[in-house]
């Protein structure tokens, strides 16, 4: 008699550290597409998550995330990431509109011991399915951004961590009472991410 089970994939350190670091990669690249912070010329359509997704062509843009994946993933490998914060402000005055917060946790003892554990691959693909939808949909639920903009990123990590050279101590550029939207979250059984995304609330303004 035929059995249907279903299977468990492998998941180590490195393997959770590269599934999210990637994560983040085309995450911040749907979010500078779908919030209109760069021109939609400057993105070319790819397949990933069983989706298509927009990549920005733009060198500095590429640049950026690609330095900025080799750096995540490095505090990811080492337990040390809380949480990394995408922002998106006015070009003219700095002045903040969003916050896309991805939050970490991070399994202790694989950091610790070394252990594996179990999740299935396609799984996991679904969980972040979800969370780029949400992000393609945002611009159904956050304000029109109808100012030119430009993006930085915030990462939180251990106290005991050396800030990198490249990297600068910043404040924390957060919103006065801003509006929230929960999003998804994905696990890998080693890390969990979830999403938040906070943006300004102009009705606060005319009262």
């Amino acid at each position: 008699m035929a059995s249907k089970t279903a299977t468990k994939d492998i998941i180590t350190l490195r393997g959770s550290t590269a599934i999210v670091s990637e994560f983040f990669g085309y995450a911040a690249n749907s979010i500078l597409y779908n919030r209109g912070v760069y021109p939609e010329e400057s993105f070319a359509r790819v397949k990933k998550y069983g989706l298509p997704l927009l990549l920005s062509q733009d060198e500095g843009v590429k640049t950026f995330i690609a330095n900025l994946n080799t750096q995540l993933s490095e505090w990811l490998e080492a337990g040390k990431l809380q949480r990394i914060v995408l922002v998106i402000m006015t070009k003219a005055t700095n002045e903040v509109l969003e916050r896309w917060n991805f939050s970490i946790e991070t399994d202790k003892e694989v950091v610790e011991k070394g252990v594996s554990r179990e999740k299935s691959d396609k799984e996991i693909m679904r969980e972040i399915q979800a969370i780029m939808r949400q992000i393609a949909s945002s611009i159904t639920y956050l304000p029109c951004l109808d100012e030119p903009c430009i993006f930085d990123v915030l990462a939180y990590t251990d106290m005991d961590v050396a800030v990198p050279f490249t990297w600068t101590e910043s404040d924390p550029k957060l919103i006065a009472n801003p509006q929230m939207v929960k999003l998804h979250s994905f696990d890998t059984k080693i890390h969990k991410v979830d999403t938040l995304v906070s943006y300004k609330n102009d009705e606060w303004d005319e009262q």
